[in-house]
């Protein structure tokens, strides 16, 4: 029996030495694969280690030898990202899906890089419509794995990210073509739309839209979503600010104020950048003139700053207010509140968007 185990190992190793011989470019292909993987997982934990310069080292050795590992180009993109290295990122970004189509970060982060870094909306749109069109499969295993939330929000953030594509492409579109325009808007809002089915009640997707709007000249729906993104994060300056803007346009310089105030108390207590907060008070200024010029509409305000825009509201000028400081509280808009509770009040105040009705009503 030990014979006959001995000629028949003999037997299987010839056949492996006459295979070899004969398949000699597979055989060393499956032993570059083997070597490139090692090179792969050393780049992987240099990368996690954050030490880049070695981990792209790894990952070019270990491509050199297995080029068809799309992992490690995609990883090596994420790295020339970190360095600004944006068409280096393109090429890696771009072997990534070369090996597997379907790859759907490698093609999320090819948009990003293609639309925001080097300007090329065309083919970060392509990258984006890809995802979209790709059928993944679901997998549900209870407690164990479920792809379906990811999946939905990976195609959610492709519309969103077409969205800004299309709106980039409105803008920065020349000027003979200009007239195209309103139809890359229209392309926008449609993407956003389509965003926010996946995204629920996400606040870049809804300020976007009522941005979108807003360059389109679309100002009842533009307000609404401004609303909307307030509701959904009232600490977040660009919708009080672009809101403003809005109803600076409108002639509603009352509510236009309020919101001004808002967004400049918000630069200036969590953002710390003094020129754009410097500038937002530019504006109320000028749009504070506007009301005393032409005295229109004092509807739909209740500010948080006073109307020169240079310190914390003098609550004793606001409309309504009556000291009662032997009980601790002021009055103000016809309310008593607590001098404890005040802050709570100055933060509902950016919670609401008073401005709300201009848009729902038949106010012109």
């Amino acid at each position: 029996m030990n014979g006959l185990k001995k000629i028949l190992g003999i037997v299987i190793l010839i056949c492996l030495i006459i295979f070899a011989y004969f398949n000699q470019p597979w055989c060393k292909k499956q032993i570059n694969k083997v070597r490139g993987m090692y090179y792969v997982y050393q780049g992987d934990r240099q990368y996690r280690k954050h030490k880049t310069a070695i981990a792209i080292d790894k990952y070019k050795r270990a491509l050199e030898l297995y080029p068809e590992h799309y992992r490690a180009w995609y990883n090596l993109g994420n790295i020339y990202v970190v360095y600004e290295d944006y068409f280096s990122a393109v090429d890696a970004y771009e072997h990534a899906i070369k090996y597997k189509s379907n790859f759907t970060l490698a093609r999320m982060n090819l948009g990003i890089v293609l639309a925001e870094e080097l300007g090329d909306f065309d083919g970060a749109i392509k990258q984006y419509d890809a995802i979209l069109k790709s059928k993944r499969s679901i997998f549900f295993i209870p407690f164990i794995f479920n792809n379906l939330r990811s999946t939905r929000i990976n195609k959610g953030r492709a519309y969103y990210n077409r969205g800004l594509a299309y709106k980039q492409k409105a803008i920065y579109i020349a000027e003979d073509f200009r007239h195209l325009s309103p139809n890359f808007l229209s392309k926008a809002i449609e993407s956003y739309k389509n965003a926010l089915k996946f995204l629920k009640k996400d606040y870049d997707t809804t300020y976007n839209l009522a941005l979108a709007y807003h360059l389109s000249d679309d100002f009842k729906k533009a307000g609404t979503n401004y609303c909307n993104a307030i509701d959904i994060s009232p600490m977040s300056y660009e919708a009080h600010y672009n809101l403003a803007i809005l109803l600076r346009q409108m002639k509603f310089y009352k509510a236009s104020i309020s919101e001004l105030e808002k967004a400049a108390l918000l630069l200036s207590e969590g953002h710390g950048d003094l020129s754009r907060t410097s500038y937002v008070f530019d504006i109320l200024n000028e749009v504070s003139k506007l009301l005393q010029l032409y005295n229109i509409d004092n509807r739909y305000a209740v500010g948080v700053y006073n109307h020169v825009g240079n310190g914390p509201v003098d609550y004793s000028e606001m409309d309504g207010y009556a000291d009662t400081s032997e009980t601790s509280s002021v009055i103000v808009n016809g309310k008593i509140i607590a001098t404890d509770d005040l802050d709570k009040a100055i933060m509902k105040s950016f919670k609401s968007c008073p401005s709300r009705p201009v848009f729902e009503g038949d106010d012109e």
